[in-house]
């Protein structure tokens, strides 16, 4: 046959191989170079400048970066759309195919698009990093269906997509719109022209009036929202996007008319690339390569090269060879294609339930099943059968389906022999199957099932959507009619996630085989099952009792689906109680419900008014630019870090000579390369930037390596190699504490009263005494760390442009490392995709790494973490722990409290000093205690320096208090709101750091929840439920907040601001806050517009910049539009007072002819405003002091259902109220609502952080296992509360901040913690049953693990005491 290298060659079937690729991108053409084979199509669209596609994460898991993808479907005849990862699908996949990506979608200049109009409108873009990525799913969506698409589909078509601002309900009620309506929204655009101003509604799809006052149904207006009494003014506005008129871009004639040929390419280091298009070329080039990879999507095999480094030299794309695409439909069963993607299978197996006898497809309905929670959208659009059977992979949720169904796979040799196996002996041991070298998989068959045939899948997993599962199982039984009985006739149980592949449960399915369909059947394969599958102790990926339980929990719920379907049909002895059948019925999640309930109180032409975020209508086009999207400079280099791979070591020697070497290198840089101090630190310099001698965390820096490319720099930087010296490490508070490893001078105390009296005096009628562990959180932002560095004349100065809250450490520790003086050191932030406090200090130690080769090299340096290794290194939210003794009266009065608490910093100081003193000063919540005292340490660990986060150590504190609370109502047999009403502080309560609480609006706010939520009706219906439901049951819970508002270091209280009037009557201002997506520019904005009486579309803000505004504090603490607003306002104010001469002498038509006037009569029209926050101080000596200007209150009430044999959850309804004051703008504040409560709901239900530690053995000490959306589950839109209603309290304006407003940021996160107390009260009832009504602890994330071995029944009794307590990383 000849080379197939060279090309022209011509193979035995006498097609050509070629080496010509071509690729249309948004309508244009373009020829793919030979050489690009390890490319990813999202490297390849970002370089050729279309960087509105986002990296998230790197592999599949955020939606980031998702495009659309269309080929013509010669099989169908027909134009195939779908959307797919860009950073998982390799160059030459798409080769012949059309690329749609969001700039080819719309932009501003040529209109938008209607769904990225209804996203911009409905407020569904905050920090706008995720939003391409869910305008390209919801647009394939659209594209690909040929009838409207349901709601329910477009949810399903939203899960492959993560965000962490919003909370999903404006992107779910903005996409709504396309569901409801006829087409002509959709298909027909240039019959809508909407005028300006216009709404599309979200019910009818048409043009309407009801979104003028905001999409709120309860909305109550304060005064007319229709803008501008004042003057009308030139207003700038960006060209309307519902003026869209462009018809959707078409499939290239060129690509329906080309005929494809057979690819054969190659890529960096040798790796080649071939497609062929007959199975011939297939088993030719396997017998050629035995070890080349077959692939489809690439959704396993770019994990392994990306995330474990595994290489292979020959792939080979089967996606286009025919014989592996079959799809047939048989009398005997289906024969399935090993190269089929999933969703063309899913279609397929919907479409058969609907044609085919009911008892034929019990098998097709359970695949169903699977493959919704399989995976996103995007992934199930590429991945294929063969791939995912032939990965093997131990927790494949198809493979134990594939097994228990008796599916067959037919596999064929290179010589074109093909033989049969079934599924069960296919897999032989941990990703090994049985496939020779020079064999494939060609396809499966899948048997139709028989009368009284039942097949059934099961899956547990972190979250329900989108996510690997922790135990799955296929199960099939076959029953025959003997007599009076029902006999098992054949039968097969498999499990996944148990072992190193996906086992059999050979013993209990011998044991059911030939038995009657009874009670006796359940229980004895119940007591065989504990021996036949067998987990040991020290498994990889822990959870040993839990996943044990579930095999029992699986069955169990396996009998009684199949008794309740054969009671259906006939009568059975074995027949389910009606408080069972919660057991077996599926959950259908209903379609998401929002209400928004504000009043609109306006002041000026803006302030006040539901403005949509000014960065709205870039971010839904990809045109908002972030730190990465910064075009790199001729010459600019990319950075890669050399980290640490121990917790606590010397370092003995460092060897670079493999990464100088490596292809593309340009330079490494270690501590003696610093040009000026490499000792670093936010408040002391306890760091350093590149460690010299020792190492205390996995993921310390030790060196930079710079390169041509990102990659060839993560290469050069892998080949540095590192001699250790291991020391001892120090992995958890507990063994901080045992060792008195504290961090210096961290010590704290807070005090009133007397406490020691009061336990002493019998006042107490009660003391109870425990402890509380409080799990950490990753931040999440959606875009990485990220920074661009470059020096300019000659080096004597240093700009960057950076993804920070902190522009002004980036500034100072630049300038530190380099030895220059700040004056000479430029940061500047355009916006960055997400902070939460992750980017307040932890990216400057990046950016200044990276400053060290760009300053002694003169060129631009950009420096972009990976997700695993941000993940790794930037440090989360603190974990405590809290050890509490409570004195308390039999009414429930709290008469003293005991508290030590301690947070796990890390390697280095940061901020936890300061994170632990907010956790102190929020450890009352809302509650009057007499006597009380605290006492604080922060511990020093072998882990990477935890740092700020939302909440700032608030929640922490908060979450130990509402633990002891429902303690004591536990104890006294009364409900914990109960409890928290008895003890409520009010206006003038003194509290235990002796500030005095003014204008305290908690009883209105409480009383308000109360009655919205009908708590009283909801508990009894809760209970009702409970009653009647064995194996379901429902909590409710009601949590308050009282949230302090400001720094708590005083000199931080600081903000500045630049504002310049020019001659056309437009407004640019500038100040140190940071745009994250909380809508600061928009509120500033508004704030400059109603000073002036002008349009908000005449204000503009840039960025934020060293050089503008100095000294600037970082934008956190919630308290940036209260500062940064009352800056600009100063700054405003002084130029009206110049302006007011010429103003009274004249009769002005518009604010341009005003300043235009002024400008002539030489008056200055530019001033800095600045602000300092009035009547605050604490002094630690005394304990005594005003911390805060006031306190943002807040409450929630929630309602969640758990099924307790498996640990799900989800919750049915949430009401969050706050108290904001007049709010600035009540819609962003509403998204701010939305994303903390979903954000903090993640952190109570979702996202554990699993380290190193010794609870978690199989994990390498010292580092982090949970480092990507893989393993780390933030909630995705299926974790929304189905009901979701925010209101704001009305009628109590704040007279201690700008315009009567008050700080939203961080309150609204911890009364997310009313679902942590709802599921602990779902888990008491479920605790009832069996007959165990003692208060026990719960920790928090309530993973589906806690919440099962919560629930003590006898699915768990073999395997954990009823005290067991899995274990967290604290």
């Amino acid at each position: 046959m000849g080379s197939m290298e060279d090309e022209g060659e011509m193979d035995q079937t006498g097609e050509e191989w070629t080496k010509e690729a071509i690729l249309y991108v948004n309508g244009v053409r373009r020829v793919l170079p030979d050489g690009c084979a390890h490319m990813t199509l999202l490297e390849y669209l970002r370089d050729i400048g279309l960087i509105g596609t986002k990296l998230g994460c790197g592999e599949g898991g955020c939606g980031a970066c998702t495009v659309m993808i269309s080929y013509y479907d010669k099989r169908l005849k027909k134009c195939v759309h779908y959307a797919v990862n860009a950073c998982l699908a390799p160059l030459y996949s798409v080769e012949g195919m059309h690329v749609i990506t969001v700039e080819g979608v719309g932009n501003r200049k040529h209109g938008l698009h209607p769904i990225q109009e209804t996203l911009a409108r409905a407020h569904g873009s905050q920090c706008g990093f995720c939003t391409p990525g869910f305008i390209m799913s919801m647009y394939a969506l659209l594209r690909s269906n040929q009838t409207l698409p349901t709601e329910e589909q477009i949810e399903e078509s939203l899960a492959g997509n993560l965000c962490r601002c919003t909370g999903y309900r404006p992107i779910v009620d903005a996409f709504r719109v396309f569901s409801k309506t006829n087409d002509a929204l959709y298909t027909n655009i240039s019959s809508l022209s909407l005028k300006e101003g216009e709404f599309v509604c979200p019910s009818t799809g048409k043009p309407c009036s009801c979104g003028q006052k905001t999409a709120s149904d309860t909305e109550t207006c304060g005064e007319s929202v229709t803008c501008g009494k004042s003057y009308k003014p030139l207003s700038y506005s960006e060209i309307h996007g519902s003026t869209y008129t462009e018809k959707e871009l078409i499939f290239p004639p060129e690509l329906l008319l080309r005929k494809l040929y057979p690819l054969s390419l190659n890529g960096f280091g040798g790796l080649k690339w071939y497609r062929p298009l007959q199975l011939q070329h297939v088993l030719d080039l396997k017998a050629k390569y035995p070890d080349a990879k077959l692939l489809v999507g690439n959704t396993e095999v770019g994990i392994e090269v990306r995330l474990k480094r595994m290489n292979y030299q020959v792939l080979i794309s089967v996606m286009h060879v025919p014989e592996l695409n079959v799809l047939s439909v048989t009398d005997d069963g289906l024969e399935i294609g090993a190269a089929v993607r999933l969703t063309e299978l899913l279609n397929t197996l919907r479409k058969v339930v609907m044609e085919r006898a009911e008892h034929e497809t019990s098998s097709c309905k359970a695949f169903i099943e699977q493959l919704k929670w399989f995976a996103g959208t995007q992934i199930k659009n590429v991945a294929s059968v063969g791939g995912n059977i032939c990965t093997a992979s131990p927790i494949s949720d198809l493979n134990p389906l594939w097994m228990a169904s008796s599916a067959k796979f037919r596999i064929i040799d290179c010589k074109g022999n093909i033989r049969m196996t079934p599924a069960e002996e296919f897999f032989l041991g941990y990703r090994k199957v049985d496939l020779a070298s020079d064999e494939i998989l060609l396809s499966v068959f899948l048997p139709w099932t028989r009368p009284f045939e039942y097949v059934k899948e099961f899956k547990q997993a972190h979250r329900r959507e989108d996510d690997i599962a922790i135990v799955n199982a296929g199960m099939r039984v076959y029953l025959e009619e003997k007599g009076e009985e029902w006999v098992v006739s054949d039968a097969s149980i498999v499990y996944g996630g148990v072992a190193a592949l996906s086992v059999s449960a050979r013993k209990t399915k011998e044991f059911i085989i030939g038995k009657n369909w009874s009670q006796e059947l359940l229980q004895g394969a119940l007591k065989i099952l504990q021996t036949d599958i067998i987990i040991k102790e020290d498994a990889p990926g822990g959870m040993v009792e839990f996943r044990k339980s579930l095999t029992l929990s699986f069955f169990f719920k396996f009998f009684l689906w199949v008794s309740h379907q054969m009671d259906v049909k006939t009568s059975i002895k074995a027949s389910v109680p009606s408080s069972h059948l919660s057991a077996v019925q599926t959950f259908h999640r209903p379609s998401l419900i929002g209400s928004q309930d504000y009043e609109i109180r306006k002041h000026g032409t803006s302030v006040g008014s539901p403005e949509v975020h000014l960065s709205s209508r870039l971010q839904v086009t990809g045109e908002a630019e972030y730190a990465d999207d910064t075009p790199m400079p001729l010459n600019g280099l990319h950075a890669a870090l050399v980290l640490s791979r121990k917790p606590h070591a010397r370092i003995l020697s460092i060897d670079d000579s493999g990464a100088r070497s490596s292809p593309g290198f340009v330079g490494v840089y270690f501590s003696d390369d610093v040009p000026g101090d490499n000792d670093i630190g936010p408040v002391v310099a306890d760091e350093e930037l590149f460690a010299s001698e020792f190492v205390t965390c996995v993921g310390q820096v030790i060196g930079v390596v710079v390169a041509d490319t990102h990659e060839n720099a993560k290469l050069a930087a892998r080949k540095v190699h590192v001699e250790y010296e291991e020391l001892p490490a120090i992995l958890s508070i507990q063994e901080a504490i045992n060792a008195k490893s504290f961090h210096p001078n961290t010590e704290k105390c807070l005090s009133k009263g007397d406490v020691d009296i009061c336990f002493q005096s019998g006042q107490c009628d009660k003391i109870i005494e425990g402890e509380v562990h409080v799990g950490g959180q990753e931040h999440f932002y959606l875009e990485p760390h990220s920074s661009l560095i470059w020096t300019m004349d000659g080096g004597n100065e240093v700009h960057m442009i950076s993804s920070t809250q902190a522009p002004q450490k980036h500034q100072k520790y630049v300038s530190h490392v380099l030895g220059l003086p700040m004056s000479k050191v430029v940061c500047k932030t355009k916006r960055i995709g997400g902070g939460f406090g992750g980017k307040e200090t932890r990216s400057a130690f990046i950016a200044a790494a990276a400053s060290v080769p760009s300053y002694v090299l003169n060129r631009a340096v950009k420096i972009t973490l990976d997700r695993d290794i941000d993940m790794m290194i930037s440090g989360q939210r603190h974990s405590f722990l809290g050890k509490y003794k409570v004195g308390f009266t039999n009414n429930g009065k709290v008469l003293a409290l005991d508290l030590e608490i301690y947070n796990n910093a890390g390697n280095s100081l940061d901020l936890s000093l300061a994170v632990l003193e907010r956790a102190m000063f929020h450890t009352d919540n809302v509650y009057e205690i007499p006597n009380i005292r605290i006492v604080g340490r922060v511990c020093f660990t072998n882990f990477p320096s935890h740092t700020a986060f939302r909440g700032f150590g608030g929640p922490q504190g908060m979450l130990i208090t509402e633990n002891w609370i429902q303690r004591i109502a536990v104890e006294l047999g009364k409900s914990p709101e109960e409890i928290k009403e008895i003890n409520f502080q009010g206006e003038g309560s003194i509290l235990h750091y002796s500030q005095q609480l003014q204008h305290c609006t908690l009883l209105p706010l409480w009383n308000e929840l109360k009655l919205s939520c009908n708590f009283s009706k909801a508990r009894q219906e809760a209970d009702q439920f409970n009653v009647n439901n064995r194996w379901k049951k429902r909590g409710v819970a009601m949590v308050p907040t009282k949230f302090g508002i400001s720094f708590t270091t005083k000199f931080m209280n600081q903000a500045g601001a630049l504002v310049n009037v020019y001659t056309d009557g437009t407004v640019l201002v500038t100040h140190g806050g940071v745009e994250m997506g909380q809508g600061l520019h928009t509120k500033v904005a508004q704030v400059a517009a109603s000073a002036f009486n002008i349009p908000l579309s005449s204000v503009f803000i840039s960025e934020t910049s060293t050089d503008k505004v100095p000294n600037s504090s970082p934008t956190a603490a919630s308290a940036s539009s209260d500062m940064y607003g009352a800056a600009v306002l100063d700054a405003c104010e002084q130029i009206k007072a110049r302006m007011e001469p010429v103003a009274s002498k004249h009769n002005f038509n518009s604010f341009a002819e005003l300043a235009s006037t002024c400008f002539m009569h030489r008056i200055d029209l530019s001033a800095h405003g600045f602000y300092i926050t009035p009547e605050i101080g604490f002094d630690w000596t005394t304990g005594k002091g005003n911390p805060f200007r006031y306190f943002t209150y807040g409450g929630a009430f929630a309602e969640v259902e758990i099924d307790t044999l498996t640990g799900d959850f989800h919750t049915r309804t949430a009401n969050v109220i706050l108290d904001l004051g007049y709010s600035l703008n009540p819609a962003i504040d509403v998204g701010q609502i939305e994303g903390a409560f979903v954000q903090g709901l993640g952190w109570v239900a979702l996202e554990e952080l699993k380290w190193g530690d010794a609870a978690h053995k199989w994990v390498p000490p010292g580092c982090l296992y949970t480092c990507g959306p893989g393993s780390y589950k933030i909630p995705s839109l299926n974790d929304v509360p189905f009901k979701f209603n925010v209101s704001l309290l009305k009628g109590h304006p704040n007279v201690t901040a700008i315009h009567s407003s008050k700080a939203v940021g961080e309150p609204p996160f911890f009364l997310a913690s009313s679902v942590f107390f709802a599921i602990k009260d779902a888990i008491i009832a479920a605790r009832a049953e069996v007959g165990h009504n003692e208060w026990f602890p719960l920790d928090n994330p309530a993973t589906p693990e806690r919440i099962r071995m919560a629930c003590l029944d006898e699915f768990t009794a073999p395997f954990a005491s009823s005290d067991y307590h899995p274990k967290l990383s604290v």
